[in-house]
C-alpha cells in the first residue's frame, strides 16, 4: 500500500460503532455480517469510508472497546452467529431453549446494549457451535478441521499465547491474571505446560472462535471494499493490565504506574485511565519496537485506514506512579520525545494509512512533527477557535480530519442548543453559515443539520468524518469521558438496517450533500491552479 495515499485525495466518511449496528432478528449488538450491510447504506449516502471504534476482545466485565484484552483477537461479541456454518448445523437458534430465545428477543429489541446478557446468550450459542465442529469436524479431521489448523500455524505467533490465557481466564471464573498463583501468574514454564494439556480443549474452542472471526471479517471487509467503501480501524493506545499481552511481555510496560494525561483547561486533576505504561526504552532494547510492529501489521490486516489513538502519548507518555509519587512524562528529555513519536509514527504509516487523534493538550512540537510526516490530525468544528471566535473551516489545512465531534462528545445538535447567545453569534459568523445567520435559529434543526455537515464537508480537509448521529441530526452519544455507567458504549441505531436503507429522503440528503460540496472543491482547486 502506498504510504499516506489518504493524503492525497479527498473523501467523506461516517463513524459508527460496529456494536451500535441492528438488524431485524440480531443478537442485540452489532456484528461482522452488518459491516457490508452499513457499508451498502454509505456507498448509497456518498461516503467511501466507514469508521468504526475498536474491536479486540476486552476485558471480562468491561463495555469499552478501549480496555483490550489482546492486541490482536477479535472480540467473539462480533462473530455473526446466523452465518456460522456450524451453529447452523445444529439448528441455528432452534438449539437455544425457548425462554433465552425469548431472552434473546428482548435484549434485540432493547433501545441499548445489555451487555452481560448478550455475553452470555452470545457465549452459550458459540459452545453449542463449536461442540458440534469438534464432534463432526475435528475429532474425523475432516478438511474443515485442516483449515482450522492451517490458521492456527498461521497466527500461531499471537494466537498460542491469547487462547491459553483466555482458557486460564474461563478456569479462574474471569479473575485478573495478577491474582493467580504465583506459578502461572509469573509464567512458570512447568506450570504453562500443564495448563496446555489441561486446557487443550478450552484453548482449541478459543482457536477456533478466532477463525471463525476471521473469516467473517475478511469477507465483510472484501464485501465493503467491493461496494467503493473502506474500513477505519481504531488503534487503541494500549492494552488492559489484564490482557493475554500484558502477562507475557510485562518487561515491556511498567505495572507500577498509570496511564493517563496532565491536568489541563478542561480537568484540574488531568485524567487516570488505569491502564499500564509502556517501557519505551525496554521495547526498542527487546527487538526494535517489535510488539508494536506487530500490533499494526494486525489492525492494517483487518482496515485499510487507521485511527490511532492518543497520537501525543507516542511522543510522550504521562504516567502516574502508584506510590504516589510525581507524575511525569516518558521519555524525559524533549529530543527523545521527537525522536520516539515520528519512529513510531513512521512505523505506523508504513503499515497503513493512518490518521493521529491529536485532540487535548498536545504540544506544537508534535503537531509540527505530524505535519511534517504527512499525517492527518483532527479538525472539530467546536474546538476550532481562537480566543471565541470560531476559525474559518475554508481555511482548515488539506492535512486534516474534518468533523462535527468523536465518539467522546454529545451530539452536534445537543451541542448546538446549548450554546450561549454569544457562542451562536459567533458560530453563525462563520462564512458559509449566511443563510442560517438570516434566520438565527436557537434550537438546532434540520436546517442547522444541514448547514454545519456542509460547512464540515466543505472544507479542504482529505477526510471529512462524520458521527452517524450528527449525519441524521440524532442527540444520543456513545461515551461520557471520565464516567461508568451502564449508558456508556450501550449506543445502538434507533432503526434498523433496512429501515435506514429505505429511508431514501436522507440518503438522497447524503449524496447530494457530498456531490455538491465534492464539486465545489474541484472548483476552487482548478482556480487555485488556473
Amino acid at each position: 500500500m502506498p504510504k499516506q495515499s489518504l493524503a492525497r485525495s479527498r473523501r467523506a466518511g461516517v463513524l459508527v460503532p460496529l456494536f451500535s449496528l441492528r438488524r431485524a432478528g440480531g443478537w442485540g449488538v452489532g456484528d461482522i455480517a452488518d459491516l457490508p450491510v452499513f457499508a451498502r447504506w454509505a456507498a448509497s449516502s456518498g461516503f467511501s469510508v466507514v469508521q468504526i471504534l475498536p474491536v479486540n476482545a476486552i476485558s471480562p466485565g468491561q463495555n469499552s472497546p478501549y480496555t483490550a484484552a489482546s492486541a490482536f483477537a477479535i472480540d467473539p461479541i462480533y462473530l455473526s452467529l446466523d452465518d456460522c456454518a456450524d451453529f447452523v448445523a445444529i439448528g441455528g437458534r432452534q438449539a437455544l431453549t425457548p425462554a433465552e430465545r425469548a431472552t434473546l428477543g428482548a435484549a434485540d429489541a432493547a433501545l441499548t446494549i445489555d451487555w452481560d446478557l448478550v455475553r452470555t446468550i452470545k457465549g452459550k450459542a458459540t459452545r453449542l457451535a463449536f461442540a458440534r465442529f469438534y464432534k463432526d469436524e475435528w475429532q474425523p479431521q475432516t478438511r474443515r478441521a485442516r483449515l482450522l489448523a492451517d490458521y492456527v500455524r498461521e497466527a500461531a505467533p499471537w494466537l498460542d499465547e491469547w487462547t491459553l490465557f483466555a482458557a486460564l481466564h474461563q478456569e479462574h471464573r474471569g479473575a485478573p491474571w495478577t491474582s493467580w498463583a504465583p506459578p502461572l501468574r509469573d509464567r512458570d514454564p512447568g506450570a504453562l505446560d500443564d495448563a496446555r494439556v489441561r486446557l487443550g480443549n478450552e484453548a482449541l474452542f478459543g482457536k477456533w472462535l478466532q477463525w471463525q472471526l476471521e473469516e467473517q471479517w475478511r469477507h465483510a471487509r472484501d464485501q465493503a471494499l467491493a461496494l467503493g467503501v473502506e474500513l477505519m480501524g481504531d488503534l487503541p493506545f494500549v492494552v488492559a493490565t489484564d490482557s493475554a499481552d500484558v502477562w507475557t511481555r510485562r518487561e515491556e510496560l511498567r505495572l507500577d504506574a498509570r496511564l493517563g494525561v496532565p491536568p489541563d483547561a478542561f480537568s484540574t486533576d488531568g485524567q487516570d485511565w488505569g491502564l499500564p505504561v509502556y517501557r519505551w526504552d525496554a521495547m526498542e532494547a527487546s527487538g526494535d519496537f517489535g510488539w508494536f510492529r506487530q500490533r499494526a501489521r494486525r489492525a492494517a490486516d483487518l482496515c485499510q485506514l487507521l485511527r490511532i489513538d492518543h497520537a501525543v502519548g507516542l511522543y510522550r507518555t504521562y504516567f502516574r506512579p502508584d506510590d504516589g509519587g510525581n507524575p511525569g512524562f516518558t521519555p524525559v528529555e524533549p529530543s527523545k520525545q521527537l525522536r520516539l513519536g515520528e519512529g513510531l509514527f513512521d512505523l505506523l504509516a508504513n503499515a497503513a494509512d493512518i490518521v493521529a487523534e491529536d485532540l487535548g493538550t498536545v504540544p506544537d512540537f508534535v503537531r509540527d512533527s505530524l505535519t511534517r510526516l504527512g499525517i492527518p490530525g483532527y479538525r472539530v468544528l467546536r474546538w476550532e477557535k481562537d480566543d471565541g471566535v470560531f476559525r474559518d473551516p475554508a481555511e482548515w489545512p488539506v492535512l486534516s480530519v474534518a468533523t462535527t465531534g468523536t465518539h467522546d462528545t454529545e451530539a452536534i445538535a445537543e451541542w448546538y442548543d446549548a450554546l450561549s447567545e454569544d457562542e451562536h453569534r459567533a458560530l453563525l459568523a462563520l462564512p458559509g453559515l449566511e443563510a442560517l445567520r438570516a434566520r438565527a435559529p436557537v434550537r438546532f434543526d434540520a436546517g442547522v443539520r444541514d448547514a454545519l455537515l456542509e460547512l464540515v464537508y466543505a472544507t479542504p480537509s482529505c477526510l471529512a468524518l462524520v458521527p452517524f448521529q450528527d449525519a441524521i441530526g440524532a442527540r444520543e452519544r456513545v461515551n461520557v469521558p471520565g464516567t461508568v455507567a451502564p449508558t456508556n458504549w450501550s449506543y445502538r441505531l434507533p432503526m434498523t438496517l433496512a429501515e435506514l436503507a429505505a429511508d431514501h429522503t436522507t440518503t438522497d440528503r447524503l449524496a447530494a450533500m457530498a456531490t455538491r460540496t465534492d464539486r465545489k472543491q474541484r472548483k476552487k482547486k482548478r482556480a487555485r491552479t488556473s
